[in-house]
């Protein structure tokens, strides 16, 4: 007999629709299983949640007026019940839809966007194991030993992390557990897949962005068939369905990477949590630079630390020096200092990576009269200036317009480009090294698939003696003749109006910083920087990484920022200004209300209602995106359920005016 299919769909509408499922003379159950249908005219793929032998009374449809679906797409449901669970948990905590949340943990062809990470794989697994040493035997222990679930793997570069994670997952495959390996997109290099496949054999599935829809199904039919034990994977592999889940691991806890940068704007590291204290199994994370967030639970006892102090390769910490550029006149982007030493490891035959933190050539068009700076039209950020093409464009709409002769605002010939991008200091570098080989290695240049992976090959063969690059240089690379990296400007970050950019400053120094004598005991770090005072980077060249964390959390603890309270920021997107600013002030309103009805109403949630705080609505760092005029406002508490309750009421009663699109975020990690 026909049955009642109640199936989400990928739209932001949160509810399910009811559709007939004419075709299943066996009876059997849908749920979990996607369905092809006509969704109004739009053919659309859907998941099916629940099902029924007669008609939904909540169905406001007459049973006559039920269209069937088109057919059902899948031979085995797809969808887990503790998927189909998580899915539940995600659209409420992320403030998405039921449909939104399920499409974002099945396989798709979507490449992820994200809220923009930058990170190093510690080194590439080894294809065979190898001999621990006593800290990596004591750290494998305590990990499977302990009662404690969640677990922190803290060590500099170079200590062997990698080596722990992969005998950990050893260790719970022989037990017959299956395992979740999380690595930020842009380590999954092909070096790391291909170790870990020689290691794991078939028992492993690699979940990454290269992979076509179809291929990202089959693996996740292996892992549901039990065929695949251990999946590794970046972000969205957190969601893959692996039947007797032993643990999940996160390599890089701090990086960008692992925040979702559209809807649902999931953190993995959240979703693993969640995942993991439902199952009752650990979680382990490592990194060298723990996000301010897991450093805090650390020292509150809440996650279980594991440190690694000693290098395996015999390499010493490299010598980190800062070269102050304030009072400096010098001509492009390499001081006197740093072109000495890179004079000298060329004397020597070994190599050098100068490492950058911005693509594009040059930063921004600006007058040395009046100081207008040429901004996007779309999005109100400064252009960036690419020699190749001869044009200013822009790198969040991709607008781009030529260079004008002289200054648009008061007309003066005196106009020039501030600031420097890697195209800038290949010029300089190959005119002032004429006979050094030199590769450029950043999302501008490396463009071809393949091509990336080629250039670090050739590196490492030492067919280079210096690479330029942006954040993609030092992802987990080891170069053994590498003795000298050079950070052109530490600075660039800290000007985001963004509270983690001093986070992320330091974790990025720290982290290139890692990369020198790796081999050898004489690797040299230069850091140049008009502000060598400022704490993120006078800590991090002085390895003093204890010290850090403590000043940051002292400061985000002055501020009220996370780790001490909790974020939900709403952005309001519309093509006029005005729209923008009367949806997010209509916003402001009626947040208030629910706010102030919180406060009066004795319960759990009126306490925190006192110290929950509504910032804005106030026009984004980034004002303006393709087009779109965006204006925000964020939400300040102690208690992230009070938010998800303050925003799921906005979102039931409010309808957001005509041209108006609201974006959720959860736990921001950025708010630019």
């Amino acid at each position: 007999m026909a049955r009642f299919l109640q199936i989400v769909l990928n739209i932001p509408l949160n509810q399910a629709f009811t559709y007939l499922d004419c075709e299943n003379p066996e009876n059997k159950s849908r749920v979990g299983f996607r369905a092809d249908l006509k969704f109004g005219n739009r053919r659309m793929t859907g998941f099916v949640i629940s099902e029924s032998e007669t008609l939904p009374s909540e169905c406001p449809v007459e049973e006559n007026k039920i269209r069937p679906i088109l057919r059902i797409l899948d031979e085995k449901p797809l969808v887990t019940k503790e998927l189909l669970e998580t899915a539940k948990w995600l659209s409420y905590y992320y403030l998405c839809s039921l449909g939104e949340a399920v499409s974002a943990m099945i396989p798709s062809g979507k490449r992820e966007s994200e809220a923009g990470g930058f990170s190093f794989l510690e080194e590439t697994p080894e294809i065979k194991a190898r001999t621990l040493s006593e800290e990596q035997k004591n750290a494998v222990q305590g990990i499977l030993s302990s009662e404690e679930n969640l677990h922190y793997l803290y060590g500099a570069t170079g200590t062997g992390k990698t080596e722990v994670f992969m005998q950990v997952c050893e260790a719970l495959l022989l037990s017959g557990k299956g395992v979740i390996y999380l690595v930020p997109e842009i380590g999954l290099t092909k070096q790391v897949i291909e170790a870990v496949v020689s290691r794991f054999g078939n028992t492993a599935a690699v979940l990454h962005s290269g992979l076509t829809p179809s291929q990202k199904l089959s693996e996740w039919h292996r892992i549901l068939n039990k065929e695949a034990r251990i999946v590794i994977g970046a972000r969205s592999a957190v969601f893959a369905p692996v039947p007797d889940l032993g643990m999940i691991i996160i390599d890089e806890e701090h990086d960008g990477s692992y925040k979702s940068g559209n809807t649902p704007r999931y953190h993995a590291r959240q979703v693993a949590m969640y995942r993991c204290a439902k199952a009752k199994i650990p979680l382990l994370m490592g990194s060298a630079t723990p996000s301010v967030e897991a450093w805090k639970l650390m020292e509150d006892g809440l996650i279980k630390k594991h440190v690694l102090t000693k290098r395996l390769a015999g390499g010493a910490m490299p010598e980190i020096k800062c070269i102050n550029l304030s009072g400096l006149s010098i001509e492009g982007a390499v001081s006197p200092v740093l072109q000495k030493e890179i004079e000298n490891t060329l004397k020597e035959k070994r190599q050098t990576i100068l490492f950058l933190n911005r693509r594009g050539f040059t930063h921004f068009f600006r007058c040395n009269s009046c100081g207008f700076e040429l901004k996007c039209k779309n999005c109100s950020v400064s252009l960036t200036f690419h020699k190749a093409e001869k044009r200013l464009r822009c790198h969040y709409c991709g607008y781009s317009v030529s260079p004008p002769p002289s200054c648009p605002e008061c007309g003066s010939l005196d106009v020039g480009y501030s600031g420097f991008g890697t195209e800038f200091i290949e010029t300089e570098v190959k005119a002032k090294f004429p006979n050094a080989r030199i590769v450029r290695v950043d999302t501008d240049s490396s463009s071809r698939k393949g091509e990336l992976a080629e250039k670090i090959e050739a590196f490492k063969k030492g067919e280079y003696d210096i690479m330029l690059g942006t954040q993609m240089v030092a992802k987990g690379l080891n170069f053994p003749n590498l003795k000298l990296v050079g950070v052109v400007l530490a600075d660039t970050g800290l000007h985001m109006p963004d509270f983690r950019a001093a986070e992320r400053t330091f974790a990025l120094i720290t982290q290139v910083a890692g990369r020198a004598g790796r081999f050898f005991p004489d690797g040299k770090v230069l850091v140049q920087t008009y502000c060598p005072d400022s704490e993120p980077i006078a800590y991090a060249v002085a390895g003093k990484t204890g010290e850090f964390y403590a000043s940051e959390i002292a400061t985000r603890q002055m501020l009220n920022f996370p780790p001490f309270a909790r974020l939900v920021r709403l952005v309001f997107r519309a093509p006029s200004e005005k729209q923008a600013a009367s949806g997010a002030e209509g916003a402001a309103v009626i947040l208030k209300k629910i706010l102030s009805a919180a406060a009066k109403n004795p319960s759990k949630m009126q306490e925190a209602a006192v110290h929950t705080e509504i910032l804005g609505p106030s026009e984004c760092p980034l004002s303006k995106i393709a087009t779109n005029y965006r204006q925000q406002i964020i939400l300040r508490g102690p208690s992230v359920a009070l938010l998800q309750y303050m925003t799921h009421t906005f979102r039931d009663n409010f309808k957001a005016p005509g041209e108006v699109y609201i974006e959720y975020d959860a736990d921001p990690v950025s708010l630019l």
